[in-house]
């Protein structure tokens, strides 16, 4: 209120004249006087905002993911990439060459190991011929016993002697002992090819629990090289390019800054009166300086309220400049590419 002070001091300063002149000018400084103080007050309180704040995005700080020298780096400031786009890579032939020699030992390790196929081809041979065997004794068995019922009814009407019913009862002995013999061999043929197996399979697991480790090694090796290349795993607008072609960069290094600058939030602050005229997902009036003395505004949505009070900050004035403790709120709103971050921005709730 300092100006109305001084514009007091200044009309009710004595002037020089009758007394009817000074009468008159005290009047109308009384009436200036009053105009001033209503003009006054109107400026103070005459906000037309509820609360104001700046535009933030959330930034993303990318790193290197590999150590060497950036062989290429295709990204500017101020640059939109998409998701999933390749930047450029950084140098490993070193661990090009590590693979290689993983690989070889691995082919190495791979030739020490037996195979037990040409063993179990001629087992399972020996196997086939004993069980065609096997087949042929069968038959053979059926036939006698057919021609044993016969003579047995020849013999019982004495039109065949008892001498030919008995050497083919003991024909078919001989054909069921070499069937037996038959069915023994096969069983040892089928013991000596799982035998096989068994044995090349516990040899070759001392060769292949080398390779194992080797394996590890390799995959290990190959997502060291895939890291390699710089890949976008966010869209948005590059803000700062922190590393650029030529440079030794090892793991972790920042490469550049991302922010998704299509959605920009609004950071305000509101007075503890304010508080409960706000809600989550209401929609509020945005607005900035149109740089011809109006405003540009947009619809925005308020997508977080603080629930902890701070004190009003320094470069924040909110519509009750009296209080000393404030809310902090979010407001988002779709860019087009008018809004940039740590512009400052009105809302009208």
């Amino acid at each position: 209120m300092r100006p109305c002070c001084y514009k007091l001091n200044t009309i009710l300063k004595p002037q020089a004249g009758t007394k009817e002149n000074n009468m008159n000018r005290y009047i109308i400084s009384v009436k200036t006087l009053l105009l001033i103080v209503v003009i006054s007050a109107c400026d103070q309180g005459g906000k037309d905002y509820d609360a104001s704040g700046s535009f933030e995005a959330i930034e993303r700080v990318i790193s290197a993911e590999a150590t060497g020298v950036i062989k290429e780096l295709n990204i500017q400031e101020g640059q939109t990439i998409k998701a999933q786009d390749t930047l450029g890579y950084i140098d490993v032939d070193n661990l090009y060459l590590q693979a290689e020699q993983v690989k070889a030992s691995i082919e190495a390790i791979s030739s020490k190991t037996n195979d037990p196929a040409p063993q179990i081809s001629v087992l399972t041979a020996q196997l086939k011929t004993q069980e065609s065997q096997m087949a042929t004794l069968g038959q053979q068995i059926a036939n006698v016993d057919k021609e044993i019922q016969r003579f047995q009814n020849l013999v019982k009407a004495n039109a065949a002697p008892q001498k030919q019913l008995d050497d083919l009862v003991a024909q078919k002995l001989v054909l069921e002992k070499q069937r037996a013999g038959v069915v023994t061999q096969k069983s040892v043929l089928q013991a000596q090819i799982s035998s096989a197996r068994q044995n090349v399979a516990i040899q070759n697991t001392a060769v292949l629990s080398e390779e194992e480790p080797n394996l590890k090694r390799l995959a290990l090796i190959q997502k060291q090289i895939n890291d390699g290349l710089i890949i976008s795993d966010y869209r948005g607008t590059i803000t700062t390019q922190m590393a650029y072609d030529g440079e030794f960069i090892s793991m972790g290094k920042p490469l550049y800054k991302i922010a998704n600058l299509e959605e920009m939030n609004l950071r305000a602050y509101i007075t503890g009166d304010q508080l409960p005229q706000v809600k989550l997902n209401q929609d509020v009036t945005v607005r900035v300086d149109n740089g011809e003395g109006g405003f540009n505004e947009d619809r925005g949505k308020i997508i977080w309220i603080s629930d902890k009070a701070e004190f009003t900050p320094k470069t924040i004035q909110t519509k009750d400049e009296r209080a000393n403790l404030v809310y902090a709120i979010k407001i988002q709103v779709q860019n087009d590419g008018r809004y940039k971050m740590g512009m400052y921005g009105e809302i009208k709730f």
